[in-house]
């Protein structure tokens, strides 16, 4: 016969055991976990599977569009989306559009989906910088003298596109071809200089015009709208405003300080406005 404490003990192994039982067993009993997706610890293994399954038909494998709907994995402006605007769209779709929602989908599954579409816009990529990003501004602001045209984080000119995001959708090589090789001539930005009657000269790029007049934007960053009626004549400069010379202008190490600046401003800027869900669909 078992003594009381004996007892006692075997009573409470009986109940811890039970216990453990318990616990391992209510989740399969209650069947709350049957719908969860399969454990990985590669989220780009469960990201594809789902983008293939949900996402392919219409954005394609590779993200980058077809027929039944828009590029996803270049467009800057997706690309600019963060996680969460791009989870909302996927669990909520766009009204008005041809994006769905996607409800049935749970949220590991959306978290792994917008993994991988950051692989596939590059995003989730390490690439190391060519060289130094801090030389790289000075060769931006001095030698290159490419402040002089192209505005970069709020500092430089206006006259030229604006190089902050530039790099979040370039990869390094097409950076340095960009620099090292000049656009078709019919893509070059030119300067022209507008003569009126009265002999006043406006220089600088033409930014819209008309049967009735022109839009022109000087260095200065300042718009002048002309009536062609006051124009004597418009001359367009020989020379394109990228200079064909920074083969030989920069060096080696300057050039991949320069393209190390760039991709560095660009991991780090914002966009100059914020990206709309909407811009998903266009």
């Amino acid at each position: 016969m078992l003594s009381g404490s004996r007892l006692l003990c075997g009573v409470a192994s009986l109940l811890a055991a039970l216990a453990v039982a318990v616990a391992v067993a209510a989740p399969q009993m209650t069947g709350e976990n049957q719908n969860l997706p399969p454990k990985t610890t590669d989220l780009s293994v469960q990201g594809k599977q789902t983008f293939t399954s949900t996402c392919a038909q219409c954005h394609g494998l590779d993200g980058k569009g077809s027929e039944r709907g828009p590029n996803i994995a270049d467009r800057p402006s997706v690309q600019r989306l963060s996680d969460s605007q791009i989870s909302h769209v996927i669990e909520n779709g766009v009204p008005g559009t041809g994006m769905p929602a996607f409800h049935s989908l749970q949220a590991p599954q959306v978290r792994a989906l917008v993994a991988y579409l950051r692989m596939l816009q590059g995003k989730n990529e390490t690439t190391t910088l060519p060289g130094d990003p801090a030389q790289g501004k000075t060769v931006f602001f001095g030698k290159a003298g490419c402040s002089e045209c192209h505005m970069i984080e709020g500092q430089g000119g206006f006259i030229a596109a604006d190089l902050s995001d530039y790099a979040r959708s370039h990869a390094v090589e097409q950076i340095r071809g960009a620099i090292l090789n000049l656009p078709s001539s019919n893509r070059q930005v030119r300067l022209v200089t507008a003569t009126l009657r009265d002999g006043e000269k406006f220089q600088g790029r033409v930014r819209d015009e008309d049967n009735f007049s022109v839009q022109l934007q000087t260095l200065d960053g300042t718009f002048h709208f002309l009536a062609k009626s006051e124009i004597d004549k418009m001359e367009a400069d020989s020379q394109s405003l990228m200079p064909s010379n920074y083969g030989s202008r920069l060096g080696p190490q300057e050039l991949n300080d320069l393209i190390s600046y760039l991709m560095s401003v660009a991991g780090t800027s914002g966009s100059t406005s914020p990206a709309k869900v909407d811009e998903w669909d266009e």
